[in-house]
């Protein structure tokens, strides 16, 4: 898992609440259990005026225009804006895997739900949580200035606007701990490798029947 520490990134403003899992990356998408290649169809069913297939192409779909990832100020965006509940409805961990492969590296918003919050510290994506009134503010600014960026640092756990005013944000000491290092769940087991190893050379000596 790729390490977080600081970004310096352009913020897309999804103006949505309660964005489900489901339209992050709809179901029919779920079939793979790769983790790439989902980001050209994160949010299919608001980016296109048709409807996606795994097995068909998204070259020549036709994009809605009015939806915020088609418009090119957002172009190549690593920041996402948007309001409360964000990754509510089920728990697929595709939603978070397809907003990496798109790009994104930290969400911003008053809310998130639980298990969805959870999966994305799991995929090196950071959620931060901030007050209505700092996210009104940014989604203020992010529609003034195109090109609006935000450095977010995750050591200081603090989200820096162009003007140096910071809002600072929560973030669990372990979790945070295991994006700063690059660690998900198998990384973290890795680190006890030469033990694991060791406590199976030692069962094949002692109980050498159930090898």
């Amino acid at each position: 898992m790729e390490k977080f520490t600081v970004l310096h990134g352009i913020v897309a403003a999804l103006d949505r609440a309660n964005v489900d899992t489901d339209a992050i990356i709809p179901k029919q998408f779920l079939k793979s259990i790769n983790r790439s290649g989902f980001g050209p169809n994160l949010f299919d069913a608001w980016r296109y005026l048709d409807e996606g297939q795994p097995d068909k192409p998204n070259e020549g779909r036709p994009l809605n225009p009015d939806f915020v990832l088609n418009q090119p100020r957002y172009k190549g965006a690593s920041v996402l804006l948007a309001r409360k509940n964000f990754g509510c409805g089920s728990s697929r961990e595709h939603a978070p895997w397809a907003l990496v492969d798109y790009g994104f590296r930290a969400l911003i918003a008053p809310s998130f739900a639980d298990i969805f919050c959870s999966n994305c510290y799991k995929n090196g994506l950071l959620p931060i949580v901030l007050a209505e009134s700092q996210v009104d503010r940014l989604f203020h600014e992010a529609a003034a200035f195109p090109g609006y960026r935000l450095r977010i640092d995750l050591a200081r756990q603090g989200v820096e606007m162009p003007d140096g005013a910071t809002s600072q944000f929560d973030s669990d000491p372990f979790r945070k701990y295991c994006l700063l290092n690059g660690l998900d769940d198998i990384g973290l087991t890795l680190r006890h490798a030469e033990k694991i190893r060791a406590y199976e050379e030692k069962r094949k000596l002692e109980q050498p029947w159930l090898f």
